[in-house]
C-alpha cells in the first residue's frame, strides 16, 4: 500500500512575514482576525523587523521600491580628445592597449591618458517605469542573522525559511533523522531564476564591465540547486536524496512532486521541500518588463483614471490589470510518510497526495500559455473526487489560482478552472489569488500558495482578492466564486494549488486539510494507533508552543552549522553488503525486487 505524504511543518519568509504558525498568513486575513491574533501578528512582524510600531502592517506586503532600486544603465559616446584617468596600478592590464600612456602616480596608482576615438560607455541610472514589489518586510535582513559571508540573498532566506520549519517541526531534526536510514532523507530545493546578485551570478556577468573583479564564490553559488546544498551542507548535515527542479513558476510544485512521490514510493520517508526565490534585482525586473509581463507605474495610474498609481494594489488578478508584481520569497515544508509521522508524534498539517505536472505540447509563443493545465487540474479534481467524494469535492474544496494580475492569465486561467469546475458539476468553486497581497516570486509561487491554503484549513478563512473591486468582464467564472472579500468556511476539506510556468510548465498539487488527513489516517492505522500518536503528540505541541512564544518575544536565530559535523574517510565503513557514516544506521545493498525478472542468469 502506498504511504500518504504529510505535512509536519511549514516555514519561510515572504512579503507577509514568517510562513511558521501561520504567521504571513494571519497577515494577510489581519481584518478578520481577533484582537489577540492581531496582537500576536504584529509582534512576530516586530520581532523580525525590530519595529515595534502598529505601523509594521505598512511595510509589509506588495509596496514601493525603495529609491536606491535603480538600474544603473550607461549612455555610449565616442570620445573626439584624449581622455586623462587615475586607476589602481592592479586594475591596469597585463598588457597596455595600443595607444595608452601610463605614468606612475605612487606605488598604488598610476595615470592613464587614452587617446581620442575610443568608445566610451557613462554611467546613467535608468528612470524606473516599474516602482511596486512584493518585498520581505522592512528591517527584516536574512544576512545580519548569521555568518552569511558574502551568501546571495536567495541562499541566506534559504537558511531563515529552512530554519523556521524545523522550528515549526517541534522537535529536534536529530530526533527525525535517527528514526530512519540516512538514504530515507531527501531534499528537493532550488529556485527558477538561480542566485541573480551580486554575491552569485549576477556579480559574474555585472563585475567585468564595471571594473570589478570577479570572486571565487559567485560562480558556485549561484547555482540554481544550491539552495538544496546548503539546506544539506548547513543546517541538515543530510547524506540522503538531493536535488532540485527547475520549472519556471511551478518550480515549487515540481520539488513537491518529487518528494511526494519519492515517500509514496517507499524510497524515503522524509522530505524537505523548498524554493528560495531572490528576483527582485533591477536588471531581472527590467527583463521581465521588457516581456511586457510586469504592471508598470503608468499603466496602474491609467486603470485608475489617476495621476499617480496605486502601488499597494498593483496586482488585481481576475480584474482590470496590466501586469504581474515581481516579489521575493522562500518556503519550505517537511513532509513525512504517515507511519513515521504517527510513531514520533508529529503535528500533522495536512497531507499532499499528488501532485500533477504536464507541457502544453506545440505553441507559438514559448511564454504563452497553452493546454497543459487542463490536464494537471483535470486529474487533481478527479484524485479529490476520488479520496474526499463527490459532495467533498463539490461542497468543501477551493481553488488556489496562479492568478498573476496579467490580462492574458485571468482569462487563460479562469477558463480552465470553469470548465474543470463544469465538469465536475461544480457550480460555485471558491477561487482565491494571494498574488493580490504577496506579488508573483516566480519559483516559490508555489510555496506562498501551499502555506497560505495550510493557513486557510487552520484558521477557517479564504482570503478574499482584496486589491480588486470587480471581475473583469472577459474572467469566465459560471461555475466559480471569486472570493474578493476575506470569507469564513470552517468545513473546507481540500484545495487544488495551480501554477502556470513561462514555457509550458503547469501544475496542480491536492493539499488535504488536517482533519480531512486526520479522519483517513483513522480509517488506514485504527483509532488505537491514532490515540497513541495524539499522546505522543502532546510534546510536540509544547515545543510548538515555545517556538511560537520564541516567534513573538525575541529575534530570529536561524540554524547554521557551518564547519560542523564534517566526515572523511576515516568516518565510513565499507563493505559488499553496506555502507555506514560514523554514528548513523547502516545503509544496505539490498537487491531490487522490481528489477528481479531482468536479473542476468548464468
Amino acid at each position: 500500500m502506498s504511504a500518504l505524504p504529510v505535512i509536519t511543518a511549514m516555514g519561510g519568509i515572504n512579503a507577509a512575514g514568517r510562513s511558521a504558525q501561520h504567521f504571513a498568513f494571519q497577515r494577510l486575513i489581519f481584518d478578520a482576525l481577533d484582537s489577540t491574533q492581531q496582537r500576536d501578528t504584529l509582534s512576530a512582524l516586530s520581532r523580525l523587523t525590530d519595529n515595534n510600531s502598529e505601523a509594521v502592517l505598512a511595510h509589509t506586503l506588495i509596496r514601493a521600491l525603495p529609491d536606491s532600486h535603480q538600474l544603473h544603465g550607461a549612455l555610449a559616446g565616442t570620445s573626439d580628445a584624449p581622455i586623462t584617468l587615475e586607476m589602481r596600478n592592479m586594475d591596469l592590464p597585463d598588457s597596455l592597449p595600443a595607444g595608452w600612456q601610463v605614468t606612475a602616480v605612487d606605488k598604488r596608482r598610476s595615470r592613464v591618458t587614452l587617446p581620442p576615438g575610443l568608445s566610451l560607455r557613462v554611467p546613467h541610472d535608468t528612470p524606473r517605469r516599474v516602482s511596486a514589489a512584493g518585498q520581505l518586510p522592512d528591517g527584516f535582513d536574512p544576512g545580519a542573522l548569521y555568518a552569511s559571508r558574502n551568501h546571495p540573498r536567495a541562499l541566506q532566506m534559504a537558511i531563515f525559511g529552512i530554519s523556521d520549519a524545523l522550528g515549526d517541526l517541534g522537535m529536534d531534526w536529530a530526533q527525525v533523522a535517527d528514526r530512519v536510514r540516512p538514504d530515507q532523507v531527501a531534499v528537493y530545493a532550488s529556485n527558477a531564476m538561480s542566485q541573480m546578485d551580486d554575491n552569485g551570478l549576477g556579480g559574474v556577468m555585472r563585475f567585468p564591465p564595471n571594473g570589478q573583479r570577479i570572486t571565487s564564490k559567485q560562480v558556485p553559488l549561484g547555482l540554481g540547486e544550491m539552495t538544496a546544498d546548503f539546506l544539506n551542507a548547513y543546517v541538515l548535515h543530510s547524506v540522503g536524496t538531493t536535488g532540485g527542479m527547475l520549472g519556471a513558476c511551478a518550480t515549487f510544485l515540481y520539488n513537491l512532486e518529487k518528494g511526494v512521490h519519492a515517500i509514496r514510493s517507499g524510497r524515503v520517508r522524509v522530505a524537505i521541500i523548498g524554493t528560495s526565490e531572490a528576483p527582485l534585482v533591477p536588471e531581472i525586473m527590467e527583463g521581465y518588463r521588457a516581456m511586457g509581463a510586469l504592471a508598470e507605474d503608468q499603466a496602474l495610474a491609467a486603470l485608475d483614471g489617476a495621476a499617480h498609481a496605486d502601488l499597494q494594489r498593483a496586482c488585481r488578478p481576475f480584474s482590470e490589470n496590466c501586469g504581474f508584481t515581481m516579489a521575493e520569497s522562500a518556503q519550505f515544508t517537511v513532509l513525512m510518510d504517515d507511519t513515521l509521522a504517527l510513531e514520533l508524534g508529529a503535528d500533522i498539517l495536512g497531507a499532499v497526495p499528488d501532485v500533477f505536472i504536464h507541457a502544453d505540447g506545440g505553441k507559438k509563443s514559448i511564454s504563452a500559455p497553452g493546454v497543459g493545465n487542463y490536464l494537471t487540474m483535470g486529474k487533481a479534481a478527479a484524485l479529490t473526487r476520488q479520496l474526499i467524494g463527490e459532495q467533498g469535492l463539490r461542497q468543501h474544496s477551493f481553488v488556489h489560482a496562479h492568478g498573476t494580475g496579467t490580462p492574458q492569465n485571468r482569462t487563460t486561467e479562469s477558463v480552465i478552472l470553469d470548465r474543470t469546475a463544469k465538469a465536475f458539476g461544480i457550480e460555485h468553486w471558491p477561487v482565491v489569488a494571494i498574488k493580490a497581497y504577496l506579488g508573483h516570486s516566480l519559483g516559490s509561487a508555489g510555496g506562498d500558495q501551499l502555506s497560505a491554503a495550510l493557513g486557510s484549513f487552520a484558521h477557517g478563512w479564504l482570503p478574499g482578492i482584496r486589491t480588486v473591486d470587480h471581475i473583469a468582464d472577459d474572467v469566465h467564472r459560471d461555475h466559480l466564486n471569486f472570493c474578493l472579500t476575506h470569507q469564513p468556511r470552517d468545513d473546507l476539506q481540500a484545495t487544488l494549488i495551480n501554477s502556470k510556468g513561462f514555457g509550458g510548465n503547469n501544475a496542480t498539487a491536492v493539499a488535504l486539510s488536517h482533519t480531512m488527513t486526520e479522519s483517513m489516517l483513522t480509517q488506514r492505522h485504527g483509532q488505537q494507533a491514532l490515540a497513541g500518536w495524539q499522546q505522543r503528540r502532546e510534546a510536540v505541541r509544547e515545543a510548538k508552543a515555545n517556538f511560537r512564544e520564541h516567534c513573538l518575544t525575541h529575534a530570529p536565530a536561524p540554524i547554521y552549522r557551518f564547519n560542523e559535523g564534517v566526515m572523511a574517510d576515516e568516518h565510513v565503513s565499507l563493505s559488499q553488503d553496506a555502507v555506514q557514516l560514523q554514528g548513523r544506521a547502516a545503509i544496505q545493498f539490498d537487491d531490487d525486487a522490481g528489477l528481479k525478472d531482468y536479473q542476468f542468469k548464468q
